[in-house]
């Protein structure tokens, strides 16, 4: 691999690396930050000047002792006595300023990705890209760019084709981490971040010590290490500091040959943060589902899975412990050379009588440090793969932020007192067109079922409504809803901890009273909950599947809405709780002069409503794979409020 792609190579690290800490440095805290920064590089230059005086010390504490003279002996003891407790002074607020800088930086970016993460429904949508299909080129993955207008024809694989509009797709998915589809962004705000900011500090600090310390040294060395003279073929050469030369010979080697036997560990270093997050990941899985897994009698299956991926965690990380083993056969042989290489050159001098004892230590304890200096690279060689390793994946969690600012998506108004849809194209994030150019109307009063195969797109459709779906283009009209809704996903969500946080959720507990929390657990038909609100608890997984289902619609009369979208809300409850609750529904939405549209496919859900939308599956050739049809339904059951 030549200089030059060397060069550029450190060139796009070093890039990476300022762009991930300048945000922090430039920030609401950077006066804090860059005065903690200002201190330690202060304490780490005042930590340099004390070795120095050190090794002033140690040429005449030796020389002392090589004269047998008392008096100086107990002088420089005395001297030690404050040059260590300057030391140890450095070290400790070295160390307690590097770790609040490194405390307060994680904590920062911490926010700054939770922030960028959980905004804009980041988290989902990188769910998303993750099976997604790679876009055309300068796309971000995942992005489709819906037509307005014209035909669209769906390929054999179900990717939209290009037409006249412009339309394009781009090739097939894949299962490894990009840009756009980063693997456990949990991990990477959790573990990659704290790693971020400790190894960029260590490693800053430690290189600028290097240099300090090299640039102060290297002078007293020059100074010490005298000439070298030698003959070659009749000629007479001189060498001056030639002690210098030789540890920026001795050094230099060292640093090519460390970097050829340990630059597979970058790579290393990297598969294994992500094998050790999959593991994790699995682990968790298997505890939120517990008890379908037992049910199932999947016991086997799971930790088969588990032992799978933590093979290839051991794998890994046995090719990572031979890699670092070889390194460490090379650095540990280097720096045990080093110990003696200097006494070994200045050797002649001290037993010719050139040199005392005391200027012996003296030069040895200057090369030491000139060739500490010089060896930084060596010796911080593993943790500069893993730091390299980590930057690398927060680039990408940033690269991926960007590739989602790049997915346009239709905008959603939540001004209107209707349901409207006037140009409504749909797809999936594979690029397959489930709807193209449909129409949607619901205004308040209606009670409408959306009707279709499984798989045919009608979760996707309310995640469109919702304005969560970014696969989705208004066409010629904006898509609107009513700010005043409600959705009730097929999987609710309840957050751990009080019962009354799980009910209020996501709104503050505080905006309700005991009272309006107890009704409103007694109305969805959970009276046994009602007056336990302070109870705490996983409540994802203790309560039954209906009672999941009745917990949700408590919320929603709890909450009140003008307009409830109910996704298979009652798919788990008998047919008389059922037509209780839906009859509490949609007496609620009449209450407000809203409506209701809910998917089921239980025939006995249609009784509640007037009108039903119905996707039907398209013949190939088709614009898309559904369109929508709507018609108007007789209620069989009334549609008034449901006494308690």
């Amino acid at each position: 691999m030549n200089f030059t792609l060397k060069l550029n190579q450190f060139r796009a690290q070093t890039a990476k690396v300022w762009a991930l800490s300048l945000p922090y440095f430039k920030s609401e805290e950077k006066w804090k930050a860059r005065g903690l920064l200002l201190a330690i590089v202060a304490l780490n230059l005042g930590a340099v000047y004390m070795l120095v005086l050190m090794n002033d010390w140690n040429r005449v504490f030796y020389d002392a002792l090589q004269n047998k003279d008392a008096a100086v002996f107990w002088t420089q003891l005395g001297r030690f006595t404050y040059l260590a407790f300057g030391l140890i002074i450095i070290a400790v607020y070295k160390f307690y300023l590097t770790q609040l800088l490194e405390m307060r930086w994680r904590a920062w970016m911490t926010a700054h990705y939770l922030q960028r993460w959980l905004g804009n429904h980041a988290f989902y949508r990188m769910e998303l890209a993750r099976f997604s299909k790679a876009s055309g080129p300068g796309k971000a993955a995942g992005n489709v760019d819906l037509p307005v207008g014209g035909d669209v024809g769906r390929d054999v694989g179900g990717s939209v084709g290009a037409d006249a509009t412009g339309t394009v797709t781009g090739s097939a998915a894949g299962g490894t981490p990009t840009a756009a589809n980063p693997d456990n962004p949990d991990q990477r705000i959790q573990e990659d971040v704290n790693q971020f900011t400790t190894y960029t500090i260590s490693l800053t600090m430690g290189l600028l010590n290097a240099v300090v310390t090299l640039v102060t040294f290297i002078g007293i060395l020059w100074g010490l290490s005298g000439n070298f003279a030698f003959t070659l073929g009749g000629t007479k050469f001189d060498i001056p500091g030639f002690m210098v030369w030789a540890a920026i010979l001795y050094c230099l080697v060292g640093s090519i040959i460390t970097h050829y036997i340990g630059r597979p560990q970058i790579k290393l270093n990297f598969n294994q943060q992500r094998l050790e997050a999959d593991f994790r990941h699995h682990m968790v899985r298997v505890r939120e589902y517990s008890e379908s897994i037992a049910l199932d009698k999947g016991e086997a299956v799971e930790r088969g899975q588990l032992d799978m991926r933590f093979s290839k965690v051991l794998g890994n990380y046995l090719a990572l412990i031979k890699s670092q083993k070889n390194l460490i056969w090379f650095t540990a042989g280097f720096g045990q050379a080093a110990v003696v290489f200097p006494m070994i050159v200045a050797a002649p001098r001290y037993f010719s009588g050139a040199i005392q004892l005391g200027e012996l230590t003296q030069i040895s304890g200057a090369f030491g440090r000139v060739q500490d200096s010089l060896s930084w690279f060596v010796d911080n060689y593993s943790t500069l793969a893993a730091w390299r390793a980590t930057t690398d994946r927060l680039t990408s969690f940033e690269d991926s932020f960007r590739a989602l600012a790049l997915v346009h998506t239709a905008p959603l108004a939540t001004n209107s007192v209707v349901l409207d849809a006037p140009d409504l194209t749909l797809a999936l994030p594979t690029g397959a067109l489930l709807l193209a150019h449909a129409s949607l109307h619901a205004k308040a009063g209606d009670s409408v079922l959306l009707q279709g195969p499984s798989g045919s797109g009608k979760s996707t459709l309310f995640r469109a409504i919702a304005g969560i779906w970014p696969f989705v283009n208004g066409g010629s009209g904006q898509l609107a809803r009513p700010a005043d809704a409600m959705f009730i996903p097929q999987r609710p969500y309840f957050p751990n901890g009080p019962l009354r946080d799980a009910l209020a959720y996501p709104e503050p507990v505080t905006h309700y009273s005991d009272a309006q929390l107890n009704q409103a657990l007694v109305d969805a038909l959970l009276p046994e909950l009602a007056n336990h609100l302070d109870d705490s608890d996983a409540w994802g997984q203790k309560l039954s599947g209906g009672e999941q289902q009745r917990l949700a619609i408590a919320r929603v009369l709890l909450k009140k809405p003008a307009w409830v979208f109910a996704d298979e809300a009652t798919s788990a409850l008998d047919v008389v709780a059922e037509e209780t609750l839906y009859k509490r529904l949609i007496a609620l939405v009449q209450s407000g002069k809203g409506a209701i549209i809910s998917i089921a496919h239980r025939p006995s859900v249609a009784a509640f409503h007037t009108t039903t939308w119905t996707l039907e599956r398209q013949p190939e050739g088709a614009a898309a794979a559904y369109q929508v049809r709507a018609s108007a339904t007789v209620p069989a059951l009334a549609s008034g409020p449901a006494t308690p």
